[in-house]
């Protein structure tokens, strides 16, 4: 039995019937597909790396203290991998279609939070896997750790035989969770001040930075949303679509026009949701879109869980100008950086740990029906940038999916795998019809910003060949 951290239950606290959290993603395979035995004896070679795919929730009577991880007494491999076949043509939306559809669907608490998809049919003799894992598992990197653990570096057709001798701890009582619970808040109780002063000097010690990282966030939120129509009230149904990018386009990008990768995909997000909201008719002159943007605090060597901060960046859509429009992107994160906002939310959620389980949960779950304090959540996690496979097929493609909060409508996830940057844009399926016009316009973001960084290069080229030139003239005058 282990106890789950505050962060983590607080992905199933905030859960309801509209907002399901998971850490999914769509992996694209060439053919041909494995069959259902040969998949499920190459995942269960690797469970033995993967303990939590083996064990599930148990919630604590009265929420005395946060949820336990227990051994699954009744693990069977073959209700957690799926074989599902797509009829003919076997085209992307009707894989876009599944995909959603799967998304709207809770994951049993009774089983580990897990499942995946093995998808036949796909055109071009494709294959597709579909997987899904609840957040309150694994945060966007140690999600990407646990893909890379389930898949293979090298295009090896065989599975490694593996020992596995994991055998189901008993599972507890309610009456032993309820005992145990009692015990370690008395125990957290009597050790509370000495902790809280540990964390008290910590602060301190920081206190200048502390200072101007919560003055930061503050005034991030301080001011009403710029854009409200991105806001409302969502259904329990989604749309989901794609794109991709090369990542040499976006070194070139930066390499001429400075930033970070970060910094680029943000202006892209940008003229996105330009395009947008000037196809619904708004007006995007002076006004901005509040993007949250998550950031690791994940230690070296740190595994597992949540352990994610964020900042608040305004995507300024009423710019024009692509370049304008990522210098004002890049200046605005450089400050981001510079007041250490991300310190805010890793300090409020240090502070969490000092509250009655009870109480956190009660507060989890009436935040999951207040309104969004920001219009839109941007992820960018770095994967593989060499291929992998599974059973010898390569992956073709690595689409990724990020759930809405609350009241938000729209939200993108961008991994990076094997020289390209995926996009996999999520929105409410009532209020985003329109979700392939930001899709689209994130290619011609991307497209924009590489024109811009070839002209600006051009432009340097000839500068210094207009000033070598001066160079050999003036050498031969003298």
């Amino acid at each position: 039995m282990e106890r789950m951290s505050i962060i983590d239950a607080s992905y199933l606290y905030m859960e309801n019937e509209f907002d399901l959290y998971y850490n999914a993603w769509l992996g694209i395979f060439e053919g041909p597909a494995p069959s259902g035995e040969e998949f499920r004896s190459h995942i269960a070679s690797k469970l033995p790396k993967i303990p939590r795919y083996r064990q599930r929730v148990r919630f604590v009577p009265f929420d005395l203290a946060a949820p336990v991880w227990v051994d699954d007494q009744h693990f069977q491999l073959s209700y957690h991998i799926r074989n599902i076949a797509l009829r003919d043509p076997g085209d992307q939306e009707q894989l876009k279609e599944l995909f959603t559809t799967l998304m709207a669907q809770p994951l049993d608490r009774n089983k580990p939070l897990w499942d995946m998809w093995l998808v036949d049919g796909l055109e071009d003799h494709r294959w597709a896997l579909i997987s899904r894992l609840h957040h309150c598992m694994a945060d966007g990197v140690s999600t990407t750790n646990i893909t890379t653990t389930l898949l293979d570096p090298e295009p090896v057709a065989t599975t490694d035989e593996v020992m596995d001798d994991w055998k189901p701890e008993p599972s507890p009582t309610d009456a032993e969770l309820m005992q145990a619970g009692a015990v370690e808040s008395e125990r957290n109780y009597r050790e509370q001040g000495g902790r809280y002063a540990a964390w008290l000097g910590s602060l301190k010690e920081r206190m200048n930075e502390v200072d101007k990282a919560f003055a930061s966030l503050n005034e991030s939120l301080a001011d009403p949303l710029s854009i409200p129509s991105l806001n409302g009230p969502i259904g329990p149904y989604r749309r989901w679509t794609w794109g991709k990018v090369s990542l040499a386009d976006i070194a070139s990008v930066r390499a001429s026009l400075g930033g970070t990768v970060n910094d680029v995909l943000l202006a892209i997000a940008t003229r996105a949701f330009r395009d947008l909201l000037i196809s619904r008719g708004e007006k995007v002159t002076g006004r901005t879109v509040r993007c949250l943007v998550p950031v690791s605090v994940r230690s070296t060597g740190e595994k597992g869980g949540n352990r994610v901060s964020c900042m608040c960046a305004e995507l300024p859509v009423g710019i024009v100008d692509p370049k304008e429009r990522l210098t004002s992107v890049r200046t605005q994160m450089d400050g981001l950086k510079a007041s250490k906002q991300a310190l805010a939310g890793d300090m409020l959620a240090s502070l969490a740990g000092f509250q009655l389980p009870s109480l956190i949960a009660m507060n989890a779950r009436l935040a999951s029906h207040m309104p969004n304090p920001v219009n839109t959540v941007t992820t960018n996690v770095p994967g593989p940038q060499h291929a992998v496979y599974v059973l010898g097929r390569k992956m073709l493609d690595y689409y990724p999916y990020v759930s809405l909060g609350s009241t938000m409508r729209l939200a993108t996830s961008v991994f990076s795998y094997d020289g390209y940057v995926r996009f996999g844009v999520t929105g409410d399926y009532e209020t985003t019809p329109d979700i392939d016009v930001f899709a689209r316009a994130l290619a011609e973001g991307a497209s924009e910003l590489s024109l811009a960084a070839s002209a600006e290069a051009g432009r340097r080229s000839g500068m210094e060949s207009t000033l070598q030139g001066d160079v050999r003239e003036s050498s031969v005058t003298s």
